[in-house]
Protein backbone atom coordinates (compact mmCIF):
# COMPACT_ATOMS: atom_id res chain seq x y z
CA UNK A 1 0.00 0.00 0.00
CA UNK A 2 1.41 3.78 -0.51
CA UNK A 3 0.75 5.77 2.42
CA UNK A 4 1.73 9.37 3.68
CA UNK A 5 1.60 10.99 6.61
CA UNK A 6 0.13 14.07 6.81
CA UNK A 7 0.84 16.80 10.16
CA UNK A 8 -1.73 18.94 10.21
CA UNK A 9 -0.48 22.55 12.12
CA UNK A 10 -2.42 25.54 12.63
CA UNK A 11 -1.17 28.85 14.60
CA UNK A 12 -5.02 29.57 15.68
CA UNK A 13 -5.83 26.91 18.43
CA UNK A 14 -8.46 28.23 20.59
CA UNK A 15 -7.05 26.66 23.38
CA UNK A 16 -3.46 27.30 23.04
CA UNK A 17 -2.47 30.04 20.18
CA UNK A 18 0.65 29.56 18.31
CA UNK A 19 1.05 25.91 20.33
CA UNK A 20 3.20 23.89 16.88
CA UNK A 21 5.96 26.53 17.70
CA UNK A 22 6.13 26.33 21.25
CA UNK A 23 9.63 24.56 22.24
CA UNK A 24 9.95 21.66 23.70
CA UNK A 25 13.25 20.97 25.25
CA UNK A 26 14.73 17.44 25.27
CA UNK A 27 16.80 14.84 27.06
CA UNK A 28 19.96 17.18 26.43
CA UNK A 29 18.30 20.12 26.80
CA UNK A 30 17.95 21.22 23.16
CA UNK A 31 14.88 23.29 22.49
CA UNK A 32 13.09 22.38 19.55
CA UNK A 33 9.59 23.14 18.15
CA UNK A 34 6.36 20.94 18.90
CA UNK A 35 5.66 20.81 14.72
CA UNK A 36 9.49 19.33 14.31
CA UNK A 37 9.17 16.71 17.07
CA UNK A 38 6.05 15.73 15.38
CA UNK A 39 7.95 15.57 11.93
CA UNK A 40 10.51 13.98 13.82
CA UNK A 41 8.33 11.08 15.20
CA UNK A 42 6.88 10.62 12.18
CA UNK A 43 9.84 9.77 9.89
CA UNK A 44 10.35 7.06 12.53
CA UNK A 45 7.34 5.24 11.23
CA UNK A 46 8.19 2.30 8.91
CA UNK A 47 6.03 1.45 5.86
CA UNK A 48 5.35 5.45 5.22
CA UNK A 49 6.21 6.53 1.51
CA UNK A 50 6.07 9.88 2.28
CA UNK A 51 5.45 12.81 5.36
CA UNK A 52 3.98 16.47 4.89
CA UNK A 53 3.51 18.64 7.46
CA UNK A 54 0.41 20.70 6.35
CA UNK A 55 -0.71 24.15 7.00
CA UNK A 56 -2.37 27.48 6.49
CA UNK A 57 0.40 29.47 8.37
CA UNK A 58 2.97 30.93 6.81
CA UNK A 59 4.63 31.33 9.67
CA UNK A 60 4.71 27.17 10.59
CA UNK A 61 4.86 26.95 6.71
CA UNK A 62 8.77 28.77 7.45
CA UNK A 63 10.06 26.81 10.39
CA UNK A 64 8.80 23.56 9.10
CA UNK A 65 10.85 24.22 6.02
CA UNK A 66 13.81 25.29 7.70
CA UNK A 67 14.04 21.75 9.88
CA UNK A 68 13.75 19.86 6.11
CA UNK A 69 9.66 19.05 5.94
CA UNK A 70 7.69 18.96 2.93
CA UNK A 71 5.12 21.73 3.47
CA UNK A 72 1.40 21.52 1.52
CA UNK A 73 -0.34 24.87 2.05
CA UNK A 74 -4.07 24.10 3.12
CA UNK A 75 -6.85 26.89 3.24
CA UNK A 76 -7.90 28.23 6.20
CA UNK A 77 -11.66 26.92 5.64
CA UNK A 78 -10.24 23.91 6.82
CA UNK A 79 -12.12 22.93 10.53
CA UNK A 80 -9.90 20.15 11.97
CA UNK A 81 -7.03 18.06 10.50
CA UNK A 82 -9.04 15.45 8.84
CA UNK A 83 -10.83 18.03 6.50
CA UNK A 84 -6.81 19.43 6.33
CA UNK A 85 -6.00 15.89 4.82
CA UNK A 86 -8.62 16.04 2.46
CA UNK A 87 -7.23 19.33 1.61
CA UNK A 88 -3.48 17.40 1.55
CA UNK A 89 -4.60 14.32 -0.61
CA UNK A 90 -6.13 16.68 -3.57
CA UNK A 91 -2.74 18.14 -4.05
CA UNK A 92 -0.90 14.65 -4.37
CA UNK A 93 0.22 13.80 -7.61
CA UNK A 94 -1.11 10.42 -6.97
CA UNK A 95 -3.73 9.79 -4.57
CA UNK A 96 -2.26 6.91 -1.87
CA UNK A 97 -4.21 3.88 -0.48
CA UNK A 98 -3.97 5.18 3.09
CA UNK A 99 -3.55 8.32 4.72
CA UNK A 100 -2.49 8.87 8.30
CA UNK A 101 -3.23 11.79 10.52
CA UNK A 102 -0.22 12.71 13.02
CA UNK A 103 -1.73 15.51 14.90
CA UNK A 104 0.97 17.99 15.66
CA UNK A 105 0.19 18.29 19.43
CA UNK A 106 1.11 14.27 19.65
CA UNK A 107 5.27 14.05 19.45
CA UNK A 108 5.14 11.60 22.27
CA UNK A 109 3.90 8.88 19.38
CA UNK A 110 5.63 5.62 19.45
CA UNK A 111 6.52 4.79 15.50
CA UNK A 112 4.92 1.50 16.50
CA UNK A 113 1.59 2.78 17.08
CA UNK A 114 1.23 4.22 13.39
CA UNK A 115 2.48 0.90 12.16
CA UNK A 116 0.14 -1.01 14.01
CA UNK A 117 -3.02 1.70 12.16
CA UNK A 118 -1.10 0.72 8.92
CA UNK A 119 -1.45 -2.70 9.62
CA UNK A 120 -4.85 -2.92 10.07
CA UNK A 121 -5.88 -0.59 6.77
CA UNK A 122 -4.45 -3.78 5.08
CA UNK A 123 -7.90 -5.07 6.00
CA UNK A 124 -10.38 -3.88 2.87
CA UNK A 125 -13.63 -3.66 4.88
CA UNK A 126 -11.54 -1.28 7.31
CA UNK A 127 -12.18 2.36 6.09
CA UNK A 128 -11.06 4.49 8.84
CA UNK A 129 -8.34 3.33 11.98
CA UNK A 130 -7.29 5.11 15.05
CA UNK A 131 -5.39 3.56 18.12
CA UNK A 132 -6.25 3.09 21.12
CA UNK A 133 -4.14 2.77 24.54
CA UNK A 134 -5.60 1.17 27.87
CA UNK A 135 -4.96 3.81 30.56
CA UNK A 136 -2.31 2.97 33.08
CA UNK A 137 -2.45 4.39 36.75
CA UNK A 138 -0.78 7.57 36.21
CA UNK A 139 -2.49 8.39 32.81
CA UNK A 140 -5.83 7.89 34.45
CA UNK A 141 -4.38 10.17 37.05
CA UNK A 142 -3.63 12.80 35.10
CA UNK A 143 -6.97 12.58 33.20
CA UNK A 144 -9.35 12.81 36.30
CA UNK A 145 -6.39 15.52 38.02
CA UNK A 146 -7.06 17.89 34.44
CA UNK A 147 -11.28 17.28 34.71
CA UNK A 148 -11.26 18.06 38.35
CA UNK A 149 -8.98 21.58 37.61
CA UNK A 150 -11.77 22.36 34.89
CA UNK A 151 -8.59 21.71 31.80
CA UNK A 152 -9.85 19.68 28.57
CA UNK A 153 -7.06 17.38 28.24
CA UNK A 154 -6.68 14.27 26.57
CA UNK A 155 -9.83 12.20 24.96
CA UNK A 156 -11.04 8.67 26.01
CA UNK A 157 -12.76 6.39 23.88
CA UNK A 158 -15.75 3.74 24.72
CA UNK A 159 -15.35 0.25 22.39
CA UNK A 160 -17.54 -2.44 21.18
CA UNK A 161 -16.89 -5.57 21.27
CA UNK A 162 -15.60 -6.04 18.23
CA UNK A 163 -12.90 -3.35 18.52
CA UNK A 164 -15.03 -0.40 16.63
CA UNK A 165 -16.02 2.44 18.43
CA UNK A 166 -18.76 3.91 20.18
CA UNK A 167 -18.15 7.29 21.31
CA UNK A 168 -15.05 8.82 22.00
CA UNK A 169 -14.98 12.48 24.97
CA UNK A 170 -13.11 14.80 26.39
CA UNK A 171 -14.49 13.56 29.64
CA UNK A 172 -13.24 10.74 31.59
CA UNK A 173 -15.55 7.26 30.18
CA UNK A 174 -16.56 5.53 31.95
CA UNK A 175 -16.98 7.12 34.91
CA UNK A 176 -14.06 6.83 37.44
CA UNK A 177 -15.42 6.83 41.05
CA UNK A 178 -12.16 5.83 42.47
CA UNK A 179 -8.85 5.73 41.10
CA UNK A 180 -7.79 2.58 43.04
CA UNK A 181 -10.51 0.04 41.55
CA UNK A 182 -10.95 1.84 38.18
CA UNK A 183 -13.07 0.52 34.92
CA UNK A 184 -11.18 -0.02 32.17
CA UNK A 185 -10.79 3.44 30.72
CA UNK A 186 -9.25 3.91 26.96
CA UNK A 187 -7.07 6.82 26.21
CA UNK A 188 -7.47 7.56 22.66
CA UNK A 189 -4.36 8.08 20.72
CA UNK A 190 -4.93 11.34 18.23
CA UNK A 191 -3.78 9.52 15.07
CA UNK A 192 -5.76 8.68 12.29
CA UNK A 193 -5.53 6.55 8.68
CA UNK A 194 -8.41 7.00 6.27
CA UNK A 195 -8.93 5.73 2.91
CA UNK A 196 -9.37 8.13 0.32
CA UNK A 197 -13.20 7.19 -0.26
CA UNK A 198 -13.22 8.05 3.46
CA UNK A 199 -11.61 11.61 3.52
CA UNK A 200 -14.28 12.49 0.75
CA UNK A 201 -17.33 11.19 2.47
CA UNK A 202 -16.53 13.09 5.53
CA UNK A 203 -16.16 16.02 3.36
CA UNK A 204 -19.89 15.92 1.93
CA UNK A 205 -21.07 15.62 5.65
CA UNK A 206 -21.95 18.73 7.55
CA UNK A 207 -20.55 19.48 10.74
CA UNK A 208 -22.67 17.80 13.49
CA UNK A 209 -23.96 19.04 17.55
CA UNK A 210 -22.16 15.85 18.67
CA UNK A 211 -18.85 16.56 17.11
CA UNK A 212 -19.23 20.72 17.64
CA UNK A 213 -19.89 19.90 21.22
CA UNK A 214 -16.81 17.52 22.32
CA UNK A 215 -14.64 19.29 19.81
CA UNK A 216 -13.63 15.71 18.20
CA UNK A 217 -13.59 15.51 14.22
CA UNK A 218 -13.70 11.71 14.20
CA UNK A 219 -17.32 12.02 15.73
CA UNK A 220 -18.53 13.27 12.09
CA UNK A 221 -17.63 9.47 10.98
CA UNK A 222 -20.04 7.85 14.18
CA UNK A 223 -22.73 10.60 13.52
CA UNK A 224 -23.20 9.73 10.00
CA UNK A 225 -23.23 5.80 10.73
CA UNK A 226 -19.55 5.66 9.87
CA UNK A 227 -17.27 2.71 11.39
CA UNK A 228 -14.00 3.66 13.86
CA UNK A 229 -11.76 0.81 14.40
CA UNK A 230 -9.99 0.80 17.42
CA UNK A 231 -6.55 -0.48 17.28
CA UNK A 232 -5.27 -1.18 20.65
CA UNK A 233 -1.58 -0.75 21.13
CA UNK A 234 0.88 -1.26 24.08
CA UNK A 235 2.64 1.72 25.61
CA UNK A 236 5.90 -0.72 25.80
CA UNK A 237 7.04 1.52 28.44
CA UNK A 238 6.57 4.97 26.63
CA UNK A 239 4.05 7.23 28.63
CA UNK A 240 1.96 8.93 25.80
CA UNK A 241 0.58 12.68 25.99
CA UNK A 242 -0.55 15.03 23.96
CA UNK A 243 0.33 18.92 24.38
CA UNK A 244 -3.26 20.25 25.03
CA UNK A 245 -2.67 22.84 27.70
CA UNK A 246 0.77 25.05 29.13
CA UNK A 247 0.78 22.79 31.61
CA UNK A 248 1.61 19.38 29.19
CA UNK A 249 4.90 21.36 28.15
CA UNK A 250 6.29 20.01 31.49
CA UNK A 251 5.07 16.26 31.31
CA UNK A 252 6.27 16.23 27.72
CA UNK A 253 9.50 17.57 28.68
CA UNK A 254 9.94 14.98 31.66
CA UNK A 255 9.12 11.79 29.35
CA UNK A 256 11.70 13.69 26.74
CA UNK A 257 13.91 13.56 29.06
CA UNK A 258 13.12 10.02 30.95
CA UNK A 259 13.05 8.31 27.00
CA UNK A 260 16.34 10.51 25.93
CA UNK A 261 14.96 11.99 22.81
CA UNK A 262 17.58 14.93 21.83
Amino acid sequence: MKTVIFIPARYASSRYPGKPLVGLKGATGHEKSLIQRAWEAARQVKGADAVYVLTDDVRIRDAARAFGAEVLMTSDRARNGTERCAEGVAQLPEAPEVVVNLQGDAPLTPPWFVEALIAAMRDDKVEMATPVLKCDHDTLSNFVSDRHAGRVGGTTAVLRRDGTAIYFSKEVLPYVGNLETPPEVWHHVGVYAYRPAALAAYMAWEEGPVERAEGLEQLRFLENGGTVTCVPVEARGRVFWELNNPVDVARIEGVLKKEGIA
